[in-house]
């Protein structure tokens, strides 16, 4: 169970305080713009450090490690894929950093590659790749690295309606079993996929609630989220 103990973020004038755990299953983040959603992200993976409160797996007290030593995978926004590596590469790092692959592991690359549609972009370096190809190809490393927290920045921002249903398909099958967060700013995302939702305003990242239940009925934060009046 990852569990966000009391933790209490800055950043000059903007905070963010979290205390709650967070089940197996898709929980999905949403919220205004600046509200704090990418934070929290980079505060459970080690990239920012909260003045106050831990995050903690399963009882394990991760706030003081390194990125490297949390079980946590992430995806960031803008797609952290290396420009002098081929996408196939880029993949192969979610599986070993050094790149020394086995045959097993180039089969595992292969396979990942074609799931998210980029099976003939293997070769291409990302440069070369449009925006909405290098999220897959970034989305395809997170799949193969074994974590069992995968937390997902806005993945799917520069993807068309279709493909961002295929993908977010592919998120809950691949990634069955383990805490996966998402954020995103697209509702349906949230009623497509996920068990739970946390939303993020007015400096407090609320507990996750059931999807439907929550959309059934709205918090007056929520409603001025969606644009809503009671």
């Amino acid at each position: 169970m990852l569990t966000l103990d009391g933790l209490d973020i800055r950043q000059g004038d903007f905070r963010l305080t979290a205390d709650f755990a967070v089940a197996p299953g898709i929980t999905t983040l949403i919220g205004p713009s600046g509200a704090g959603k990418s934070t929290l992200l980079s505060v459970i993976a080690g990239f920012f450090a909260p003045v106050a409160g831990r995050v903690t797996w399963d009882a394990d007290d991760l706030t003081g490690r390194l990125p490297g030593q949390r079980p946590v995978s992430m995806l960031f926004q803008d797609n952290n894929l290396f420009p002098h590596l081929s996408i196939a590469q880029n993949v192969g790092l979610g599986l070993r950093p050094d790149l020394r692959l086995t045959p097993t592991d180039r089969a595992q690359v292969t396979a990942v590659l074609d799931q998210v549609g980029l099976a003939d972009f293997a070769a291409r370096k990302p440069g070369a790749l449009s925006g909405g190809q290098q999220s897959r190809a970034a989305l395809a490393r997170v799949l193969l690295a074994d974590r069992p927290v995968v937390l997902l920045d806005e993945p799917f921002a520069a993807l068309g309606p279709g493909l961002r249903a295929d993908m977010l398909g592919l998120v809950r099958d691949r990634l069955a079993g383990r805490t996966v967060l998402l954020v995103t700013h697209d509702p349906e995302d949230a009623r497509r996929v996920a068990d739970r939702v946390v939303l993020v305003s007015h400096g407090v990242a609320t507990a996750p609630q059931e999807t439907t239940a929550l959309f059934a009925d709205p918090p007056e934060s929520l409603r001025e989220y969606l644009g809503k009046t009671r």
